[in-house]
């Protein structure tokens, strides 16, 4: 099963010109933890709802004057929507992310896959398990 097949879209993007409260309202809005940098409709970066805090309001950095590239995470990892759910869950599993950008062959985003997408089959749920236990050994 290729990721095009259950990743979520359509996606919503924030400049690195934007302040981090903007981003953290376009975060609320929209329910996510993360947004995908665009800038000419190219993914620079990734911005989630922990780096805010970790980046940023934990070295008391102005929301309204703190931009996006300040602290994003530049070449962020991604995932092509052709991309097999092993491979995708590998992938989560060595950076130890939740979720992934979806971009297609032109290198265009065209979704955005998180743990919550996958398949929920029983393979899912050992796949996921696994992804989730390497998340919990990065913690310590």
């Amino acid at each position: 099963m290729q990721v095009r097949e259950f990743m979520s879209r359509p996606v919503d993007c924030i400049s690195p010109d934007a302040t981090l409260a903007e981003a953290a309202l376009a975060m609320r809005i929209h329910n996510v933890g993360m947004l995908p940098v665009s800038e000419f409709d190219r993914v620079v970066g990734i911005l989630t709802d922990r780096d805010i805090v970790v980046r940023a309001v934990a070295d008391a950095a102005s929301p309204t004057l703190t931009k996006v590239r300040e602290i994003m995470t530049s070449r962020p990892v991604f995932c092509l929507s052709t991309s097999e759910v092993l491979e995708v869950v590998r992938l989560m599993e060595e950076r130890r992310v939740r979720r992934l950008p979806v971009l297609n062959r032109e290198n265009r985003l065209v979704g955005i896959v998180s743990l919550d997408d996958l398949p929920s089959t029983g393979e899912g749920y050992r796949l996921v398990g696994e992804v989730l236990e390497a998340l919990a050994a990065k913690r310590q």
